[in-house]
């Protein structure tokens, strides 16, 4: 079953596969950079972007992180609207961006920012090996979620329009 923006437009228009991975993808990132910045920074005070100079700076350097956030946002979603404006949004490869796109953010984080920049720790005060586990796992996860959509919706798009 094929939804809408699967479909070519009535014009012979196709869907741009890899634009609409791509714009997805943004949207991804900045999602979970706004779960990280809301959950783990504002709620639970776990940590703040750059945790290694004085708390004034901590808070500027969340007040960055939230303006990328929403700058990737606003433009993931004006692309997004002009995709499905032109009718070239595949929404499967659209599905499969944003999940990669969440755990390449997610792994990011986990790695550069965590281990390799030391730029701050999930939590403080506590060992932190339980957390760095979760949260890689739960990027690996998200990965593979995108991998598997991403997969299906290069198969879906290969089928001749008759088989699918």
């Amino acid at each position: 079953m094929t939804s809408e923006q699967d479909r070519p437009a009535p014009s012979g228009a196709r869907p741009e596969t890899r634009r609409s991975l791509a714009v997805c993808a943004l949207i991804g990132a900045a999602v979970m950079a706004a779960v990280d910045e809301i959950v783990f920074h504002q709620v639970l005070h776990w940590h703040h972007f750059y945790d290694r100079s004085t708390p004034g700076v901590a808070l500027l350097s969340d007040g960055l992180l939230h303006t990328a956030e929403l700058l990737g946002l606003v433009a993931g979603f004006f692309l997004l609207a002009d995709l499905r404006r032109r009718r070239a949004l595949s929404a499967a490869h659209a599905r499969a961006g944003f999940f990669l796109g969440a755990g390449l953010f997610q792994l990011f984080d986990g790695v550069v920012d965590h281990k390799l920049l030391r730029l701050h720790q999930v939590r403080y005060g506590v060992d932190v090996t339980p957390y760095d586990w979760a949260w890689n796992l739960a990027a690996l996860a998200l990965l593979a979620v995108g991998a598997v959509l991403a997969v299906r919706a290069r198969r879906r798009t290969r089928l001749p329009a008759a088989a699918r």
